[in-house]
């Protein structure tokens, strides 16, 4: 169940964070993002590794003083300790801890202190816990934060506001949780850094009904799902990867991800780190998946993607154009539209990508779409959908409700991809209708029940028809339908007929000749009204 009281703590901690930002000139500014969810970061290592070391160490989980408990300890006993957390928390040193930043915030110089600590740990935890570009080279966790205040007199005290923020309270009570919640809080997080519709790469967040729903569909009941490797081309903060992940089992599996933001890669890397899946972090690629796939040779069991449906890809399209391996864009590359380079259908790019990058023996794939894809008569989508149904990997279609993205107006459909689909029991579900319209900010957003979601994956996972929601074709049939994906142009058309007598239909038959002749009687009485009207009308 959802921590209410963690939620708000979070959030609450996200706004001092703010404030202090505010108080010292960085309100808004560019490096504000930076500095809070670098500084959320290191309070969530903090916390993370006061948890594992408790749990392995019987001193340090009894001890009222954890902070003196751990500086107590024996080089040899903190080699241990190290050993024994494995990579399940970054490794810190007594001097490397919250509670011992702030019993020193009051020393001169604590920026520097500050800077150096966070420097240390990202030193001591590179090799798990750096994210990588695709030219190879690895970002550091943390940056010197004090830099981002450009009058020096003033830095000592704007680390010192930070460290106080964080020593109010602690996350280890909620690390036993599987963090279903987790996107919410990045979104109220990042929500005030998306103001110009996303700018060239907009980040946007999967809701949690699709990534929950995505996961159940391609996981279904299956137990013996093991060393597995699941993928998103298209990753964000790591939502639907999270969704997977949980579905399959974390000790089960292995992520790895693409993305071309660099927000958006450090976002993931704290979600790894909190969901038990830090063993993944060296996979997480910063780079362009489209024009430099870091994992082009690569097959994965499970992937999973919400891409950007639209953008500005003219920079680089004729570098795709000339590629000799025509095998990953198969379809064809979208033209570059005379009136709006940014409405680019690079989505199109990643289906192709996904089908290209799936193990064709195992694979399974969700990949949400905009609806539209699903009926398109022409062109690089019906050519996709086309290469589907010969190629058996057409496994089913959800066409969502309105609104249920707060962030975006359109409507949107999951496609469901898997090497061993049943060409005879391709499943289309229509949940357009299902949803409760809920405020959200300035927007309005369809939010489904979990009953409304379990009747989803019911459908899909049980082959289950049901009129006017969910119905069950062969691949022949998408053919007549000219590759139509679209669950209502397949629905029974029904007539319901009623027996009646003889005598019953003179009856009905007479009342509407009576009805009839009443109109026609008072039509004829408003024309002649009409006529006498008119001619009562003169000209001055």
């Amino acid at each position: 169940m959802t921590d209410i009281k963690f939620i708000t703590q979070t959030k609450s901690l996200i706004d001092n964070l703010k404030s202090v930002c505010a108080n010292y000139g960085l309100g808004n500014d560019g490096n504000e993002f930076k500095i809070i969810t670098q500084v959320f970061l290191y309070k969530f290592i903090n916390d993370k590794f006061a948890y594992e070391a408790k749990k392995v160490n019987k001193t340090l989980n009894e001890a009222e003083n954890f902070q003196e408990a751990f500086a107590g300890l024996s080089d040899n006993e903190t080699s241990f300790l190290f050993a024994r957390i494995g990579n399940n928390a970054p490794k810190l040193k007594a001097e490397h801890t919250i509670s011992y930043l702030y019993n020193r915030s009051n020393e001169g110089d604590f920026a520097n202190t500050f800077d150096d600590t966070l420097a240390a740990i990202s030193a001591e935890n590179a090799a798990i816990y750096s994210v990588k570009s695709s030219s190879g080279a690895k970002d550091t966790m943390f940056d010197r934060l004090s830099q981002f205040i450009s009058d020096p007199s003033q830095r000592d005290a704007f680390c010192k506001a930070l460290i106080s923020k964080l020593v109010e309270f602690s996350f280890e009570h909620m690390f036993e949780s599987k963090y279903d919640f987790f996107a919410t809080i990045f979104e109220y997080l990042i929500k005030d850094y998306n103001t110009d519709s996303g700018g060239k790469y907009a980040e946007y967040y999967t809701p949690h009904a699709v990534a929950r729903i995505m996961a159940a569909i391609l996981v279904g009941k299956d137990e013996d799902i093991r060393d597995v490797k699941c993928y998103d081309p298209s990753a964000g903060s790591g939502t639907l990867l999270m969704n997977i992940a949980h579905a399959i089992g974390e000790k089960k599996c292995s992520i790895y991800s693409e993305d071309i933001s660099q927000k958006s890669s450090n976002m993931l890397r704290l979600n790894l780190v909190l969901n038990n899946l830090s063993q993944s972090i060296p996979n997480i690629i910063k780079g362009n998946t489209i024009l430099e796939p870091s994992y082009f040779d690569e097959k994965f069991d499970f992937i999973v993607s919400n891409p950007p449906f639209k953008l500005d890809f003219s920079d680089f399209r004729n570098d795709l154009d000339k590629d000799s391996n025509n095998e990953r864009f198969f379809a064809g590359l979208p033209n570059i539209p005379k009136a709006n380079k940014n409405g680019m259908s690079i989505y199109l790019l990643f289906i192709q990508h996904i089908i290209f990058s799936l193990n064709k023996e195992r694979g399974r794939a969700a990949i949400v779409v905009p609806t539209g894809f699903i009926t398109a008569q022409s062109g690089i989508e019906k050519k996709i959908r086309e290469a589907l149904i010969e190629r058996k990997m057409l496994r089913g279609v959800v066409s969502m409700p309105s609104n249920i993205f707060a962030s975006t107006g359109t409507n949107v459909s999951v496609l469901f991809l898997d090497a061993q689909a049943d060409s005879e029991n391709i499943v289309l579900v229509d949940a357009s209708k299902l949803g409760e319209t809920v405020k959200d900010g300035k927007n309005q957003r369809t939010v489904l029940t979990p009953k409304e979601e379990s009747r989803i994956v019911d459908a899909m996972n049980n082959k289950q028809p049901e009129d006017d929601f969910a119905v069950v074709v062969t691949s022949d049939e998408i053919k007549e339908k000219n590759y139509s994906l679209s669950a209502g142009q397949y629905f029974e058309v029904k007539i319901e007929y009623i027996d009646i007598t003889p005598e019953e239909f003179a009856e009905k038959m007479n009342a509407y000749k009576t009805s009839l002749d009443t109109l026609f009687t008072e039509s004829h009485k408003l024309e002649e009204e009409i006529k006498k009207q008119l001619g009562g009308l003169k000209y001055e």
